[in-house]
Order: structure tokens, then C-alpha cells, then sequence
């Protein structure tokens, strides 16, 4: 009996691909803690500005709030520095070692000049939520113009 097979390229194709990508993640896992560049910036923050405010948001799970120093520095960057620290298994075998820990630092540049007086930030269920008020000389001017 004659046994056929049939080829599908790209099913086999996505499978190989599936599996070459888990070998690169479990070699970089274990490069990570070795080779401080390669690990992404912690924490991740997004900032975007309206008219009025530049806002500034960073994911800092399991962080406590005597842990975490915020400055704005010289009137246009964003400063967070803290320390993560490490989860302890008193009785058991790591499987997996993922989330980092340590000292970490982090400048961010802010689009424009914001007034340091009026900052604002609170911290809420993990996340830093920052209000950076733009300073005047950023804030856009409506030009009038004079006709003869």
C-alpha cells in the first residue's frame, strides 16, 4: 500500500520557528543575569502630554513606596531610582527566575521644560502615576496678528 504524505511548508515552517524562538528565550534567560545590558529597562514607563500637563506612568509591582526616589532634573527629565527586592524561596527548587530585582535607575527625557513646583504623583495598585504641569515658556502662545 502506498503511504502518501502530504507537505504543508508553513505548518512545519511556524512549528520550527516556535521552537527556535523558546531555545533563543531560555539562552538569553540564563545570559540575563550575567550581562547587565541585554535585560530590558525596568521599570517600563510611558509618557505622553495634553495642552497642559506632560504625564508620566511606570509599572513598579511589588514595590513599596520607601523603596522608590522620584526627581525631575534640570526642569525637563525624569528620574527613578529604587530598589526591587528579591523574592525569597525558603524551601523549594527556582524553575524559573524572570522578574529582576536589585538597584535600578532610570532618566527619561520629557518632551518640554515643566514647572517643578507643581508636580504631582501618587502611587496606586503598583503603578506610579506622575502630573509634570508644563512650565509657561513651553506651553503653546496663540500669536495675534495685526492687519494694516
Amino acid at each position: 500500500m502506498l503511504q502518501t504524505h502530504r507537505w504543508e511548508p508553513f505548518t512545519d515552517l511556524w512549528g520550527e520557528l516556535g521552537r527556535f524562538r523558546n531555545q533563543v528565550d531560555q539562552f538569553l534567560g540564563q545570559l540575563q543575569p550575567h550581562v547587565p545590558g541585554l535585560s530590558t529597562a525596568f521599570p517600563p514607563v510611558n509618557v505622553w502630554q495634553d495642552a497642559d500637563n506632560v504625564h508620566a506612568e511606570a509599572e513598579l509591582p511589588g514595590m513599596k513606596l520607601e523603596d522608590l526616589e522620584i526627581y525631575v532634573v534640570e526642569g525637563n527629565q525624569l528620574a527613578l531610582r529604587g530598589e526591587r527586592k528579591p523574592f525569597t524561596a525558603d524551601k523549594g527548587v527556582w524553575h524559573r527566575q524572570e522578574r529582576g530585582f536589585g538597584k535600578f535607575a532610570r532618566t527619561i527625557p520629557l518632551p518640554v521644560p515643566v514647572d517643578l513646583e507643581k508636580v504631582e504623583a501618587r502611587f496606586e495598585n503598583g503603578v506610579l502615576h506622575v502630573t509634570l504641569p508644563k512650565s509657561e515658556a513651553a506651553k503653546p502662545r496663540r500669536i495675534t496678528v495685526k492687519t494694516e
